[in-house]
């Protein structure tokens, strides 16, 4: 039995040993040292994650040649290295904390790796793994562990300098041997182990290496920061480690850690390193415009690109257009406006050259221009509608960056945020959210397509290789992505701005003068951007809508375009009625007021009227005429010509409908003299009808009404018997 003083002895001891431990393990003791032959964007994300903890970084400057250690044994430079380093140090207390680098970010501070590597109470640890390699035969030999990860992982390890120190002494091994047999041969030997007194991180508390655990980290936000957890273990690693094929996780999980976004402050790294335009010293841009198929507003693409806002002299075009269909469109770009650009390149289809080629092309004529500062990738349909994108992308100071768009009204967009097993798109956990502006940012995602900036110094250094866009089995953006992620190459994403949107190219036609008229229901935004009047939206709000007579209301509906695409349209097809009673178009055949007309099933638009009665002209009905609801249908709905020596004026008549719609399509005053519209019931012309501008009136019964002579010119006007 021992005395009170013999206690407090054995205690005081204790309590000396607990404190001579924690002055060991004081953050001052820590040195972190890792191999970094390149300056990547791998490692400047993980200096990023070491300076916010404020850990202490040795190691750099050296070619690799270590061979390929994410599909092959490899790695022995790091340990020769490493030997090399730790040669020249002599304090026994230091604690060295060896990793990679390129795929690693830190979670939490040197105080909290220091204390759970106490906590271990070995001398050195290196962190586990689930799966063994790169020799499967070594996996009996392992020592068993009552819980966690069995087999080492070489991509991180802490440990006291002596122990390390010893443990790589014997190391003669090439640059190209694998660093991870090494290492395992030393821990499964019992008597190496526990002369340098190692242990595994078995339920990854200091490392968690991703291979062959992704399903058990999820991220875990607290307040103001981000960690990872492991589920299984229910820990919070300090150290995250991409390591084999686990890259595109970790760029997920360092979109967010360890505070790069949170729910509290949003993105806390988007505006670093920013690059500042100025106005004499604008980059020289090379813009390659790729049409591939059929696609709808070509004519608004090269609108907008004239709109885009960055010096034109200061910009080259390199378009290719693989689609004859769109000839003329290019054709009248070049002509009218090329002038404008410092050069500009077309390429058509009488080229025979496949989108792959031409995409490769695009590159290198960037990459052999020495003055080329950067190649922005713009698909025809691709819809930018902020005029500053490009100063945006170029202020951001990315390798690679695009600015999100989506298809209008879903989640299709530009990126994948996760890719498949077999490298096609998967949805990642955030995904929804950012198309949705619910998370905003900068994003390190695997893949984008149809409009991003790429640095020119990029594509005359890692990414020199001609065929980029090359694969038996991929098409031509993926296979680009493919080689830039194994170059280690980051791609992000911002959607910091809104930018604009992807058009549909499915269920195009090309039958038509002017297809676009078609596109009211796969591209329904931006059909409204060119059709409907501009003062449409404020209608309501802004009273707009006037009345001209009883119970008839004149407001405005369709931009001058549309009124003269549907005009042009209609004389294209040609094929005008005679203006007689018998009419084999409609039901019975006899119309008993007549006019020289055609109807919208004539040109197979009929689907499309009613589509746009039914989003545009039924709002403003049931606002007009309470109480009534209408499905927009009809039976007859057309276009008429009035001439003076053809059909110049229309009797007076009830029409067959609830309420008709009658719209200018051209100016008074400028295309004819005369016409209108008389309600003889109220004795109310209106005599001068505004183009693009519809009257709505009812049909039957109290508005009987006439068409008042057009004394000069060609007038036309598209009616409606709606609801009949």
């Amino acid at each position: 039995m021992t005395s009170k003083k013999e206690r407090h002895s054995v205690c005081l001891t204790r309590f000396k040993a607990w404190i001579s431990s924690l002055i060991l393990c004081l953050p001052e003791k820590l040195l972190v040292v890792t191999i970094a032959t390149k300056d990547t964007d791998g490692f400047r994300r993980f200096l990023r994650s070491a300076k916010h903890f404020n850990y202490t970084i040795l190691g750099r400057g050296q070619k690799w040649n270590g061979g390929d250690y994410m599909s092959a044994p490899g790695g022995g430079q790091k340990v020769r290295l490493l030997k090399a380093a730790l040669e020249k140090m002599k304090n026994v207390d230091q604690i060295i904390l060896f990793i990679d680098s390129y795929d690693v970010v830190f979670a939490s501070s040197p105080k909290e790796l220091l204390k759970k590597f106490q906590q271990a109470k070995h001398r050195v640890v290196f962190s586990s793994e689930t799966l063994i390699w790169p020799d499967r035969h070594l996996e009996d030999k392992h020592p068993h562990v009552r819980e966690g990860n069995r087999f080492l992982g070489s991509g991180g390890f802490i440990g006291y300098l002596p122990n390390i120190k010893e443990m790589v002494a014997n190391w003669t091994g090439e640059d190209n041997e694998s660093d991870q047999l090494f290492f395992t041969k030393i821990y499964i030997d019992p008597a190496k182990r526990k002369s340098i007194n190692i242990t595994l991180d078995s339920k990854c508390r200091l490392f968690q290496n991703l291979h062959g655990a992704l399903d058990e980290v999820v991220l875990k936000f607290e307040n103001g920061r981000v960690r990872a957890r492991n589920v299984l273990y229910d820990t919070l690693p300090v150290i995250i480690h991409g390591n084999g094929p686990t890259k595109l996780q970790i760029n997920y999980l360092g979109n967010y850690i360890p505070s790069a976004w949170t729910f509290e402050t949003g993105c806390t790294v988007c505006l670093d390193d920013l690059y500042s335009l100025t106005e004499s010293e604008y980059p020289l841009v090379m813009i390659g415009i790729f049409i591939q198929q059929p696609t709808p507003f070509v004519t608004v693409f090269f609108e907008r690109l004239l709109k885009l806002q960055y010096p034109k002299n200061r910009l080259k075009l390199f378009i290719y257009n693989q689609e004859a269909h769109h000839g003329p469109q290019v054709s009248s770009f070049q002509q009218n406006h090329g002038s404008l650009y410092q050069d500009i390149k077309v390429m058509g289809p009488e080229e025979e050259m496949d989108a792959t080629a031409s995409r490769n092309l695009g590159f290198d004529l960037c990459r052999n221009d020495k003055d080329c500062d950067y190649f922005f990738s713009l698909n025809i349909e691709v819809v930018l509608k902020n005029e500053n994108t490009l100063k945006i992308l170029i202020e951001q100071n990315l390798p690679i960056v695009a600015p999100m768009i989506t298809r209008a009204g879903r989640l299709w967009s530009n990126f994948w945020g996760a890719l498949s097993g077999d490298g096609y798109y998967a949805r990642s956990e955030d995904y929804v959210d950012i198309v949705q502006g619910q998370r905003v940012g900068v994003w390190n995602v695997p893949y984008v397509s149809s409009v991003y900036l790429v640095k020119a110094s990029l594509l005359r250094s890692e990414l020199k290789d001609y065929e980029l866009f090359n694969s038996p089995i991929l098409d031509p953006d993926m296979a680009y992505c493919h080689n830039v992620r194994n170059k280690g190459i980051f791609m992000y994403v911002t959607n910091m701005h809104t930018f604009g949107r992807i058009l549909s190219t499915e269920n195009y036609q090309t039958t038509h003068l002017h297809n676009d008229l078609w596109q009211i229901f796969e591209n329904p935004v931006d059909w409204q951007d060119r059709y409907i009047h501009a003062n449409y939206t404020h209608i309501m709000k802004d009273n707009l809508i006037e009345t001209p007579c009883p119970d008839v209301y004149w407001f405005p509906i369709f931009s001058d375009v549309a009124c003269n695409h549907i005009v042009e349209e209609m004389e294209h097809y040609g094929k005008w009625s005679g203006g007689a009673n018998v009419d084999t178009r409609i039901q019975g055949g006899y119309e008993n007021v007549p006019t020289i007309d055609i109807h919208m099933n004539q040109i197979n638009f009929e689907k499309e009227w009613q589509k746009f009665l039914l989003e545009y002209i039924a709002p403003i009905t049931e606002k007009m005429y309470p109480g009534y609801y209408t499905k927009a249908q009809f039976d007859l709905a057309f276009v008429v010509r009035y001439k003076q020596d053809e059909q110049p004026s229309l009797r007076p008549h009830h029409d067959a409908s609830t309420f008709t719609i009658n719209i200018a399509l051209n100016q008074v005053g400028l295309d004819y003299q005369g016409g209108g519209c008389r309600f003889l019931r109220y004795d109310c012309s209106i005599q001068a009808p505004r183009k693009g501008w519809a009257l709505m009136h009812p049909g039957r019964l109290t508005h009987y009404h006439e068409g008042l002579p057009t004394t000069a010119g060609v007038r036309y006007i598209a009616v409606s018997f709606v609801d009949p």
